[in-house]
């Protein structure tokens, strides 16, 4: 078994830290969503937008995934690119985090749909930076990447649906 790939509790510590940077951008996130539910709740929302209590579990559930991606690549030390899909995770990070305090805390409407934009490309280019390091980092955001897709189609019917609120 390769070095990179061996079990050993640096491991563990390292996706623990994994999971606490990205635990910590969805934090900051949801500092600037407070209120989320109360504002979603007074916008006008296309027929297909889901009801407010899907976000929480769906976005729980791709922070783990992305977590693992990252500590999947992070253990492939020595791979080309290895620093540079570790730099596009951290920025659709900081972009994914954004967001939040975009639309739910300044209602910017329209700048919150250029930073979904940007997070949907980077989200496509760090899932294929991770698959060319190793396959099963690039399938676990796969999920991401089609939210993210969704998100931005939703932020963009809702912007347009409430002029006077975004």
């Amino acid at each position: 078994m390769p070095t990179s790939r061996r079990w050993m509790p640096s491991q563990a510590i390292a996706l623990l830290g994994w999971l606490v940077l990205v635990g910590g951008a969805a934090a900051l996130g949801a500092i600037a969503s407070s209120d989320a539910q109360a504002f979603y709740g007074q916008l006008v929302r296309p027929s297909w937008a889901p009801p407010p209590t899907v976000f929480g579990p769906v976005w729980s559930v791709l922070y783990l995934l992305m977590a693992i991606a990252a500590w999947l690549v992070w253990r492939e030390r020595g791979a080309d690119g290895r620093g540079a899909a570790l730099c596009l995770f951290l920025a659709q990070l900081g972009v994914n985090a954004l967001w939040s305090w975009l639309f739910f805390a300044w209602h910017q409407g329209a700048l919150a749909f250029a930073d979904v934009l940007l997070l949907l490309g980077l989200v496509a280019a760090t899932a294929t930076a991770f698959w060319r390091i190793r396959r099963a980092a690039g399938l676990l955001l796969l999920p991401y990447l089609a939210w993210t897709g969704f998100a931005s189609a939703l932020t963009w019917a809702v912007w347009q649906g409430n002029p006077q609120l975004l």
